[in-house]
């Protein structure tokens, strides 16, 4: 009985931390093309995860405004050249806001 326990708190514990990695890998909500290319295939920018390949990251949603995700990963990465969330552009005078 013991192990039986164990091993049921060790399955718990994945599914746990293996949740949010799940989330992560899910459709984008938010969709960036940075300046230069991302330094890292990962970025946390807000407490936001970004995925990133090359001048293209994309992260799951969140609740804070678009404009506040867009200055966010600005601040982590390079100059944004394009920022959507749930496939709507940020127009053009807030992504200048964005990399302000």
């Amino acid at each position: 009985m013991p192990a039986l326990r164990s091993l049921a708190l060790v399955m718990a514990a994945a599914a746990a931390f293996a949740a949010p990695a799940l989330a992560a890998d899910g459709p984008a909500h938010y969709r960036a093309e940075l300046s230069a290319p991302a330094a890292k295939p990962q970025v946390v920018a807000g407490g936001l995860l970004w995925r990133c390949e090359g001048t293209e990251c994309r992260a799951a949603k969140d609740n804070s405004r678009p404009l506040t995700v867009c200055r966010k990963l600005a601040r982590e990465t390079a100059a944004i050249v394009r920022f959507s969330a749930a496939g709507q552009e940020l127009p053009a005078d807030e992504l200048a806001r964005c990399n302000g």
